[in-house]
């Protein structure tokens, strides 16, 4: 019995797998709980697996950083000890993956009809391929090919510096050091949070007037802010809100142009997390793709990469279910 796990900053997806003799996967039961609402992951733990019969293998796709099969998450309160898991399950075989190496392994195991190609100048290469995912936070990892397969690379590149590209930018950039003296970072921007900061910038230098139906960053409503602009600047429903989605667009294009110089990632770039699929038509207009070709000298290169969005929102679910399965 193999359980898997996604462990994110919003919700908390667990699944119970077996394994069918022809190799194939079969979910025995999937639950997702509302991460806030549980004081630690062992809460989780107890009431999915109240009646579930013994695990023989486990692995979790955590959002934050796993040293030493360690991980305390990122935006949550817990911390996860690999070791102490073994324990629990009387088996050695857990494994803690940061969640962007999990959603890379799961990107492997998709369908064709998983992926829109956003680069229509795209040629298919062999080589390394760059994941980045916006959602609670900005998510990367890299696939390196050995010649004969992908292995997955656990990074923390969302938290790297914002480098603004334009006189747009420069201004967004002095706007983030006032609220983040310390450091702007592209997570601060690339994640759900990113589309109050964008509003609430361009509000500020006097891009348009406020949206009535936007309540302001300190007013309590129990809406959600984020969720709100987003939406509202994808229908085009108002200039400002609008706005915001599309520099949202032009940043994202940008580091994934970044993180596929990192990489060499000549096999291609996958794009996950929660926000794209919902940002679609946005990352379909070609914008995410001039600014993710405006490298320079090296825009030839990134022309031909080829840049997926992939739609399935359980990929880092797959990574995990399918670890201890993959050879």
């Amino acid at each position: 019995m193999i359980l898997a796990g996604d462990i994110g900053g919003t919700k908390t997806v667990l699944a119970l797998i077996e394994k069918q003799p022809d190799g194939w996967l079969h979910c025995l039961h999937e639950q997702t709980f509302a991460s806030g609402e549980f004081q630690t992951f062992e809460d989780i733990l107890d009431l999915f697996l109240s009646d579930a019969p013994a695990v023989d293998s486990a692995c979790f796709g955590i959002a934050g950083p796993v040293i030493n099969q360690r991980c305390q998450t990122t935006n949550l309160p817990w911390l996860l000890d690999g070791e102490l898991l073994k324990i629990r399950f009387g088996t050695d075989n857990v494994k803690l993956l940061n969640d962007l190496e999990a959603m890379a392994v799961g990107m492997l195991h998709l369908q064709e009809q998983d992926f829109v190609e956003l680069n229509p100048n795209a040629e298919a290469k062999t080589g390394n391929i760059a994941i980045i995912a916006a959602g609670t936070g900005l998510g990367e990892a890299i696939l390196h090919w050995d010649g004969s397969k992908h292995s997955p690379i656990a990074t923390e590149g969302g938290h790297c510096d914002f480098a603004p590209q334009n006189p747009q930018q420069d201004q967004l950039a002095a706007y983030l050091r006032r609220i983040y003296p310390e450091h702007v970072s592209c997570e601060r921007i690339l994640s759900g949070m990113g589309f109050s900061h964008l509003y609430d910038f361009l509000l500020e230098i006097g891009f348009a007037q406020p949206c009535p139906a936007v309540p302001p960053a300190d007013e309590s409503t129990g809406l959600d802010r984020n969720a709100l602009i987003s939406r509202l600047g994808i229908d085009g429903e108002d200039l400002l809100c609008r706005e915001a989605v599309r520099l949202f667009v032009e940043l994202y294009g940008a580091e994934a142009g970044n993180l596929a110089l990192k990489s060499f990632a000549t096999g291609g770039v996958f794009i996950g997390g929660g926000i794209s699929p919902k940002i679609r038509p946005m990352l379909e207009s070609g914008e995410f793709i001039q600014a993710f070709t405006a490298k320079g000298r090296f825009q030839p290169f990134l022309s031909s990469i080829s840049v997926k969005l992939a739609l399935n929102p359980r990929t880092p679910l797959l990574g995990a279910m399918h670890y201890f399965c993959s050879p």
